[in-house]
């Protein structure tokens, strides 16, 4: 308190003091760059979360799904696509295998309530061949499955490439929670 006056002398903010020293740094910088690094670290939690819970690449390691999806091709999954749109013949959809528990990918071919056979490589379903532009059936020989009936909730899934790949008709009917997402966009690599 000064005597004469009986005030105190007015605080300096840290802006004056840095602007009064020229030896001390402005707090401004600093700030901007903690801003900058919270700022990214938002936008990276963002994009894992996505990564995480809404859409994941994975690559197509074997022929089981050519011409539609040839080795070496990568496929972006919607994980939530399953609970939000339901599972539909024809839908291409990722989940781990029933065998070995390693991702794959398959065609659903049937639904719950749906019986599927396969006579001389035709695949039918509820006695009656679904078109299916993306099966090659010159490379197929010959192949023969019996009338199965799809239990309700559940689906039957083939690859593209019926002559190698296995799939329901090994590992059974799959039940439609085990599914972890579906196909929405496969990138060729050349």
């Amino acid at each position: 308190m000064s005597a004469r006056t009986g005030l105190r002398p007015a605080r300096r903010s840290p802006a004056h003091r840095a602007a009064a020293d020229p030896r001390r740094p402005s707090g401004r910088p600093r700030k901007r760059k903690l801003n900058a690094l919270a700022g990214g670290a938002v936008v990276l939690a963002l994009l894992l979360g996505a990564r995480i819970w809404v859409a994941e690449p994975v690559t197509v390691d074997s022929d089981s799904m050519a011409p539609t999806l040839p080795p070496g091709s990568i496929a972006f999954v919607l994980k939530p696509a399953p609970a939000w749109f339901g599972v539909h013949r024809g839908d291409l959809v990722v989940l781990d295998s029933p065998i070995d528990g390693t991702p794959i990918i398959k065609r659903v071919v049937a639904v719950g309530g749906e019986t599927v056979e396969i006579d001389d490589a035709i695949l039918l379903v509820d006695g009656v061949a679904p078109p299916e532009p993306y099966v090659d059936h010159s490379t197929i020989d010959g192949t023969h499955f019996i009338p199965t009936a799809v239990p309700p909730g559940e689906v039957f899934l083939m690859g593209d490439n019926r002559e190698r790949s296995i799939d329901s008709r090994d590992f059974g009917t799959v039940p439609v929670d085990d599914i972890r997402g579906t196909v929405v966009k496969p990138f060729m690599r050349s």
